[in-house]
């Protein structure tokens, strides 16, 4: 087995091909699952079988940079599920986790919102803006936050005293 690519993002959403070796090619009736094994999380996802040698899956969100252990895995009715074949695979931190990190921290802060002078920063996002704003929003919500953080920032003194302090429930949506 060949994962390809041999990496993604920490938010996932990524589709991932999976080349099967001689060996690891069993009959059509089966199902194939990839199961990643990380430190502290398991995800199991399902293939979709493209060709008799090739599978593809959407990699899952991941909680921290590391290498996972991949096994893919195939179930037959009436067999027990079996291990085909295992490969290492790395969860990483890219330019749009960054940026929601950099976004996370900088809430309420108007001087520390100006985004260009970020990218400026960090040089030019990969792909068109549309597409980073979608990494970006999926990155948004792998984010491990405190339960007291509020898009609005901190300082709850502008919002009066009998004002619940909108919370962030998703990017782009405030509720009150």
């Amino acid at each position: 087995m060949k994962l390809n690519p041999q990496q993604a993002p920490l938010y996932g959403d990524c589709v991932v091909t999976v080349l099967l070796a001689e060996e690891d090619k069993v009959e059509d009736d089966v199902v194939f699952y990839l199961v990643f094994s990380g430190s502290t999380l398991h995800h199991c996802t399902s293939t979709r079988k493209v060709s008799a040698d090739t599978l593809e899956t959407i990699a899952p969100g991941h909680d921290c940079c590391e290498t996972v252990r991949v096994q893919l895995c195939a179930s037959k009715d009436g067999l027990p599920v079996f291990v085909v074949a295992e490969q290492d695979f790395r969860f990483v931190q890219d330019e749009a986790y960054d940026a929601a990190q950099f976004l996370a921290a900088s809430a309420g802060n108007q001087q520390a919102l100006n985004f260009t002078r970020f990218l400026d920063r960090s040089g030019p996002p990969s792909g068109d803006v549309n597409s980073l704003d979608e990494k970006v929003a999926l990155a948004f919500r792998h984010l491990k936050l405190p339960a007291e953080w509020n898009v609005l920032g901190t300082d709850q003194t502008s919002h009066g005293k009998n004002n619940t302090p909108r919370t962030q429930t998703h990017l782009g949506r405030l509720r009150s």
